[in-house]
């Protein structure tokens, strides 16, 4: 029985090791350069360790936005103010975008795939149906308390708006150089300004 309590602790230190060498590779380089062979080196086990865990790596790069995006939505319905309940709407908003912008400059390529995933039909693959649910959680948390500051804005589309704004091209590279705290004010602005006017 120990040896098995042991292998499980290894597998779960080598699912974290993965996903952690991941995760800091996204932040370095493009999507694209981002390998399962440099992924496996980088987090210090063998490739087929990488292959038989996630399957494929279509599969780890799932696995790490579904984290991802679900420790996020924790932080929202459960954790403390002002990003979980407890601060007013404006509040909660900001904290939000913030901690989207965060997670998407640490994995530049998974708000292009929620963003790919919620324009599929509700029929597609299994994994597409997930990420639609985690595009569709930030879309409606976002609408909401836009809603509930500004009932009388669209705040269905002006949600979608700023996500979309999230997936242009300019703004991925912009996290592509480091320049997540940037984006981050500039989006406060952007919504204080729409809040405001």
């Amino acid at each position: 029985m120990p040896e098995v309590r042991r292998e499980r602790a290894d597998a779960a230190r080598n699912r974290r090791a993965i996903l952690t060498a991941t995760e800091s590779l996204l932040a370095e380089h493009p999507p694209e350069q981002v390998s399962m062979e440099r992924i496996a080196a980088a987090a210090g086990v063998g490739k087929g360790t990488v292959f038989h865990r996630f399957g494929s790596r279509a599969g780890l790069m799932r696995e790490l936005m579904l984290e991802r995006a679900h420790a996020l939505r924790e932080s929202v319905t459960d954790g403390p103010p002002p990003l979980g309940p407890g601060a007013s709407p404006r509040q909660r908003l900001l904290a939000f975008l913030d901690a989207v912008v965060e997670v998407v400059g640490r994995n530049k390529g998974l708000l292009a795939a929620l963003g790919h995933a919620a324009t599929l039909p509700h029929d597609a693959q299994e994994d597409s149906h997930e990420q639609q649910s985690v595009y569709g959680f930030w879309h409606g948390h976002i609408s909401a308390l836009i809603s509930e500051e500004r009932p009388e804005l669209d705040a269905d589309l002006l949600a979608h708006m700023l996500l979309g704004a999230l997936q242009s091209g300019p703004i991925v590279h912009l996290l592509g150089q480091g320049e997540a705290r940037r984006l981050a004010v500039s989006l406060r602005l952007l919504v204080t300004g729409a809040l405001d006017a």
